[in-house]
């Protein structure tokens, strides 16, 4: 978080407005703007002052086409944690909301809750499930594709069939491959992925080298498998990102994004992280750590069932959107999903 008292109170009204505006119009930001929107009695060369003061201390930036200002990613964090003013929502919104999100099965309350996350923010929605219990496992093996390859079969209780293929340093036989396979199904059937590798890794000292690779890099891609089997999320309004100048100027960097999303495995773990926050939180563009986001920005809330987080919900949108009025949607949608789950 930036310091807010390292700005006199005329360039945080001026930054405030400058954003504002910015967010409104966007279009870059001018001073003749900016005297008549920000109630402050300063001549037009004031002003051109504090905004160059403002563009050195890496808050605001000059668009090359243009002697206006637009806010910058630090800009942005100043202005959210210390400068906005969020708006309640409506009472007929927040009816709208209450009526999307009945107490039903879990997963189309989790549906519901991502498409009006989207409708309601016009960017993308999106909601974290709750992690699926554990799975058991009812048969492994392996089936040799080449000389280095190797496809690794995970069967559960349920009949979900993952698959993973291993590239051991080793050689394996399919004699060993089917050894191998005994071994496991033999000691792991009927168990759940943990127990699978508290067992297997007691015992690895007691078989010969090759073959503890073997294990070793099974229980590596079984923990992948496993992981992604039991965790999920349902995005909504992908297509709306497509809509926005800011982002679909850049074709290359929207490819990217909707990679990510199929791809899954960063944009859970960052969502993951505000599981272990409290209340809403806001990655502003790079904050997030994920390239494809860097001229995004995730509003994130974590979301309870019966009284424990289990997942959270969030809005994916341009650096530029209506933080004022995103925040309570993201809040209250996350407060609305809980007691809707909560009471099932």
């Amino acid at each position: 978080m930036y310091n807010i008292r390292m700005l006199d109170k005329r360039a945080q009204t001026l930054l405030k407005t400058l954003i504002e505006r910015y967010i409104e119009d966007g279009q870059p930001v001018g001073s003749r703007t900016l005297s008549r929107h920000s109630t402050l009695d300063l001549s037009p060369a004031t002003i051109r002052n504090v905004m160059s003061d403002l563009e050195e201390h890496g808050f605001i930036s000059s668009p090359h086409t243009s002697a206006g200002r637009i806010p910058t990613a630090r800009g942005y964090r100043l202005f959210v944690d210390s400068l906005l003013t969020v708006k309640p929502l409506e009472r007929a919104e927040i009816h709208e909301i209450q009526g999307a999100i009945q107490p039903d099965q879990p997963q189309r309350v989790i549906s519901q809750a991502s498409q009006l996350l989207s409708q309601l923010s016009h960017f993308a929605g999106v909601v974290v499930a709750p992690r699926r219990q554990a799975p058991r496992i009812r048969q492994i093996e392996f089936l040799g594709l080449s000389e280095k390859r190797i496809l690794l079969i995970i069967v559960t209780a349920s009949g979900d069939v993952q698959n993973r293929i291993l590239i051991p340093q080793h050689s394996y036989t399919a004699a060993e491959l089917t050894e191998a396979a005994n071994y496991l199904n033999q000691n792991c059937v009927g168990l759940d992925f943990g127990q699978v590798r508290e067992q297997i890794y007691s015992e690895l000292g007691q078989l010969r080298s090759d073959m503890s690779e073997l294990m070793n890099a099974a229980l590596a891609a079984s923990s992948e498998a496993i992981t992604e089997s039991s965790s999920q999320y349902v995005i909504s309004g992908e297509r709306n990102l497509l809509e926005v100048a800011d982002l679909s100027s850049d074709m290359t960097r929207l490819r990217e994004l909707f990679a990510l999303f199929e791809q899954k495995t960063s944009l859970m773990q960052l969502l993951d992280v505000s599981n272990r926050a409290e209340g809403v939180q806001i990655y502003i563009g790079g904050e997030s750590g994920i390239a494809p986001l860097d001229e995004c920005s995730v509003i994130a809330s974590p979301y309870e069932i019966d009284g424990q987080v289990v997942g959270s919900i969030g809005v994916i949108g341009p650096t530029r959107m209506a933080y004022e009025r995103m925040i309570p949607i993201v809040d209250i949608t996350a407060k609305l999903l809980s007691g809707a789950l909560s009471s099932n």
